[in-house]
């Protein structure tokens, strides 16, 4: 599907979802919700909350529809909703005990059994434990580029930042990811595939 297409696809279904047809508005739904769970996954760590955050993140998509301007793709402008939930849900963890804030990190490949599963769930787990350490933008910038896999430029659109500052959020959390793996064998050996701090891609 080319970006012409899509484009105008988007402003079909919305302009339909704003008409009020319901079966618009599960079609624009069922499009996002895997990106948007995906993403936010892979931002907070866990599940925990995860159907109340997605349903915060539609119930706002589709109580703003009528401010989509159409200058973004509409997956864009989503996106950008849920990092503000997701924004929103990291200050809330923050004032949880630090024990709930690891989770149930279960983001394992199936065909990873035994003591290697649980090596590097612990992997998981400590790493997630460490994000809960940085400040809630740098946290985000590294989660959807080095964990979601988004490109710098993505990052720095559905995050409202410049390209500098996207760059400079990742560079600082691998800093201080790779600071602490220093003293944690475990965090160190999962980070080992990662690139050392020298300068955000």
């Amino acid at each position: 599907m080319t970006t012409q297409v899509a484009y105008l696809e988007d402003i079909v279904l919305v302009d339909r979802c704003l008409d009020g047809q319901e079966v618009a508005a599960r079609d624009l739904f069922r499009r996002h919700r895997a990106r948007v769970h995906g993403s936010l996954y892979r931002v907070l760590g866990s599940n925990t909350d995860m159907e109340d955050l997605l349903q915060e993140v539609f119930v706002q998509v589709f109580g703003s529809l009528r401010s989509w301007r159409a200058e973004a793709s509409l997956a864009t402008w989503i996106d950008r909703i849920a990092v503000r939930v997701a924004w929103r849900s990291i200050g809330r963890r923050r004032a949880r005990p630090p024990e709930e804030e690891l989770g149930d990190h279960d983001a394992i490949a199936p065909e990873v059994g035994g003591s290697r599963a649980v090596h590097a769930r612990e992997g998981v787990r400590r790493l997630y434990a460490a994000l809960a350490t940085l400040s809630p933008s740098a946290r985000i910038a590294f989660a959807l580029h080095e964990i979601d896999g988004r490109p710098l430029a993505e990052v720095a659109t559905v995050t409202g930042a410049s390209l500098t500052a996207t760059k400079l959020r990742v560079w600082r959390a691998r800093r201080a990811l790779h600071a602490l793996a220093a003293a944690d064998p475990v965090l160190r050996e999962f980070l080992a595939d990662a690139p050392a701090p020298g300068g955000a891609r």
